[in-house]
């Protein structure tokens, strides 16, 4: 991508890159959850993961800004060639292989799956309203895309439902609290997304900051988010992840909510520092909790797959925090401007910059509607979390009921004679290892 002379080019290279991040994302996950047990060795690996990948966008945003200033754009994409390169040399010597599982592959699972999620990214990224003001959200190309990514989508949904290899088992969204954990995570990558995209264009092209010194002004967000992790991972085991999550979805519709008071006057460390925090320890408060209870009681086959969901509901709330609250941002910049330039009694020709005054207050109102927006989002990840998740702290610590393997055809069984009665005072044997645990435990709260 770094060599692009033409768009098509980097487009191409960006999509092959997007395939590389997207095995990468949940067999990260998923290797956690296949080398550390249940309790504390996995709740502080989910912790290292959590901060990094929290920090990591903070951190990106002011190394873009360095590579940007002082070489070019292209090597925001040459750096991750030595990266790339040192993870996968490391990888086999550091990384524990799971076991093989043969079977067939999913095709038509994995083409309609696939093809829906991008006609769904794709219309969305199209339907956002412009700087101009003007709507997309009516045009043929994104009607089309976004009835196709429907049509796909519920095809998907049939033909893993029918197939006996399904890419995606149904078992796995059958848990209550693994689907809110998916849908929380919707929520608040919504918000995220929209959060550092007209950050970055309030701190740029309203309060004149450089690239570098924008990537400086994040790095407040990095810290919190890596300190929030790091509370989080002790405080699950005595608190449970529910009040971690509410806690943590609160702070950042909290955070959102503050964004939504800056004017174009604002300073950072009164205006812009303070929500930052704010957000950021919310964040690393629910990331680490969303991770644990999304692979929770979950068979090792089914580990890829559901924390490969965890990371598809990040990207496409990304997509979607970007169109809804795109168009809401752009709408009220529209209207803003116009009111503005009447009551100012200013006359601009086509094609010419509005006075700097006005368009800066504009921009401010537009993108203050917009965080305003991701609060509500914020909320309504907070009720989810509320109405959905109810693992218990002794589950997560590792003294629950063990995950049950998934369910295979059962095989026809051979008559056998009626088993001996156990003798007083023994547990009778269970088959599954689930039964067994509830069976021992004195109360179901236990």
């Amino acid at each position: 991508g770094g060599f692009a002379t033409s768009q098509w080019w980097l487009l191409t290279a960006r999509a092959v890159q997007g395939v590389g991040g997207a095995v990468i994302a949940p067999t990260a996950l998923a290797l956690i959850t296949t080398n550390f047990p249940e309790g504390g060795e996995r709740n502080r690996a989910f912790s290292v993961y959590a901060a990094m990948a929290g920090a990591g966008s903070a951190v990106g945003l002011l190394l873009g800004g360095i590579l940007t200033t002082y070489a070019s754009w292209r090597w925001v994409l040459f750096v991750n060639v030595p990266i790339g390169l040192v993870v996968a040399f490391a990888a086999p010597r550091v990384l524990n292989e799971s076991p093989r599982r043969p079977g067939r592959v999913d095709v038509a699972g994995a083409v309609t799956g696939t093809g829906g999620v991008a006609l769904l990214v794709y219309g969305l990224s199209k339907a956002a309203t412009g700087q101009d003001g003007v709507s997309h959200w009516g045009d043929a190309q994104v009607l089309a895309s976004l009835t196709a990514a429907v049509v796909r989508l519920v095809s998907f949904v049939l033909v893993e439902v029918r197939t006996p290899h399904p890419l995606l088992p149904m078992r796995v969204l059958a848990d209550r609290n693994r689907s809110g954990t998916y849908l929380i995570m919707l929520c608040v990558s919504t918000g995220l997304f929209g959060l550092f995209f007209f950050l970055t264009l309030f701190i740029q092209t309203v309060l004149g900051y450089s690239a570098i010194r924008s990537g400086v002004a994040y790095l407040p967000f990095a810290v919190g988010v890596v300190l929030g992790s790091a509370v989080a991972s002790p405080l699950v085991p005595r608190t449970g992840p529910r009040p971690l999550i509410v806690a943590g979805a609160a702070m950042v519709a909290g955070g959102m909510f503050w964004f939504s008071r800056l004017t174009e006057h604002a300073g950072y460390a009164s205006d812009l520092l303070g929500p930052q925090i704010v957000c950021s320890l919310g964040l690393g408060l629910v990331f680490v909790p969303l991770s644990l209870v999304s692979l929770h009681n979950v068979a090792e086959q089914d580990s890829g797959v559901a924390s490969s969901l965890l990371n598809t509901a990040q990207q496409v709330g990304g997509a979607i925090g970007l169109a809804v609250l795109g168009t809401v941002a752009w709408t009220t910049v529209a209207d803003s401007l116009r009111t503005g330039l009447a009551h100012a009694g200013v006359a601009v020709k086509p094609g010419a910059a509005p006075p700097a005054s006005i368009y800066d207050q504009a921009l401010t109102d537009g993108f203050s509607r917009a965080f305003l927006v991701a609060a509500g989002i914020g909320v309504l990840a907070l009720i989810i979390a509320i109405a959905t998740i109810r693992v218990s702290r002794q589950e997560l610590a590792g003294t629950g009921p063990e995950p049950q393997a998934a369910q295979e055809p059962a095989a026809p069984r051979p008559v056998t004679q009626p088993p001996a009665v156990p003798p007083a005072g023994t547990v009778p044997l269970h088959e599954d290892r689930a039964a067994l645990a509830a069976a021992v435990r004195p109360c179901r709260f236990c």
